[in-house]
């Protein structure tokens, strides 16, 4: 299952030339994997009330061409791997027509607040995320 989320690059996210500074990549893919999990009705804060957090072990990102400022772009995110208690997001930064901008594999682990350590993903998160 894929998920598509738009982002409209803002004057904020550049350099003077006009170029999306790339560590702002990290942030559009972190906010279309929370709009992704809000779209079926999964809030984060609800999550963290009950102690679980999901938080990004590893990312591995490689940029292609540069977003230039108010361009309308699309993250796509997928789901190729999913554990217990992990799972994998590829995610990309797309131009209108398919052109890739940036793509990352994020891993990210599901994490018992309380325990600090890795625990497994609750069932209705789990169930959204197997489509």
């Amino acid at each position: 299952m894929q998920h598509q989320w738009p982002i409209r690059i803002y004057y904020e996210d550049t350099d003077a030339g006009g170029i999306v500074y790339h560590a702002n990549y990290l942030k559009y893919f972190e906010r279309a994997r929370t709009e992704w999990l809000r779209s079926f009705g999964i809030e984060q804060d609800d999550l963290l009330a009950a102690g679980i957090a999901f938080v990004v072990r590893s990312v591995k990102m490689d940029n292609y061409l540069p977003a230039r400022f108010n361009e309308l772009l699309t993250v796509a995110s997928t789901v190729p791997a999913l554990k217990r208690a992990s799972l994998t997001f590829h995610q990309q930064l797309l131009r209108e027509g398919g052109q890739i901008l940036c793509e990352a594999e994020v891993l990210v682990a599901c994490v018992d607040q309380n325990k600090g350590k890795a625990t497994a993903i609750p069932s209705q998160v789990l169930g959204v995320l197997k489509g």
